[in-house]
């Protein structure tokens, strides 16, 4: 198969990589040196080369900011066949942006990144595909993932925003109050040094997705959770009630257990 890459960013040469020794395999990518270290597959930089290759399946693997823009750049010189697919973690408007783009479609969530994850193993990772959209697309996906190992789940649009709002924003926000609060220790701690570790990598992510990842709607009740547990837990620091800690901390020992 012709598969177009947009983007060679760390996901988008992930995807390179592992497509290219299967598929006819093209990298589009404005910032050339992007592609210096891109292997076995064609560069292309510009319009005219997308439409020479004539791909039948196009990942979009750009920025979650410009998922839509470069989705719309690229469209008038695509075949009306061409499947368009996009591997973004923040889904907002692209259900209804495929609906009228007059093109078989399939959206997926890779849920790991090559900040933490292990990229030669991922049998502990888990990807989303969204049931929506069309079906060779989706198959096309699953066979991938599973040659990858990963656990797969098919959730509409609507419930893998939910996912995402659950599984990613408490822990961003949570390493964004331990950001916030820190001091630079000479001698730092295991645990501490874990968390910066932590802090670090999440930080180090586009700020777009970060904002799009806290302004999906469904953050609102999952970060109002964060706030009810400190202020259950601030009570107990301050009265010292040491029956209270105990079953704080059975609670979410179990929690963590499930």
């Amino acid at each position: 198969m012709k598969i177009l890459i947009m983007g060679a960013g760390k996901m988008g040469s992930f995807f390179i990589d592992l497509l290219s020794f299967d598929h006819e395999v093209a990298a589009y990518e404005k910032d050339a040196r992007r592609l210096r270290f891109t292997y076995n597959c064609q560069r292309f930089t510009a319009l005219d080369e997308v439409e020479n290759f004539q791909p039948e399946f196009v990942i979009n693997a750009v920025t979650v900011k410009y998922t839509i823009p470069a989705f719309e750049e690229v469209l008038p010189v695509l075949p009306e066949d061409c499947i368009l697919s996009d591997i973004s973690s923040v889904k907002t408007g692209l259900k209804d942006w495929y609906g009228q783009c007059g093109h078989p479609y399939v959206s997926t969530h890779p849920m790991f990144g090559p900040t933490f994850a292990n990229l030669n193993q991922l049998s502990e990772e888990n990807a989303i595909i969204i049931s929506e959209g069309d079906y060779m697309g989706r198959i096309f996906f699953k066979n991938l993932y599973q040659r990858l190992d990963l656990n797969i789940y098919e959730y509409s649009f609507e419930e893998h925003d939910r996912t995402v709002a659950y599984s990613l924003s408490i822990p961003f926000v949570s390493t964004f109050v331990f950001a916030a609060v820190m001091k630079h220790q000479d001698a730092p701690g295991t645990t501490f040094k874990r968390h910066m570790r932590i802090a670090k990598g999440v930080l180090n992510e586009d700020d777009y997705l970060l904002q799009e990842i806290l302004f999906n709607p469904y953050t609102h009740d999952q970060v109002a959770q964060i706030r009810t547990e400190l202020k259950e837990l601030l009570q107990i620091i301050d009265n010292k009630d040491a029956r209270g800690m105990e079953a704080y901390l059975a609670k979410i020992r179990r929690h963590v257990k499930n």
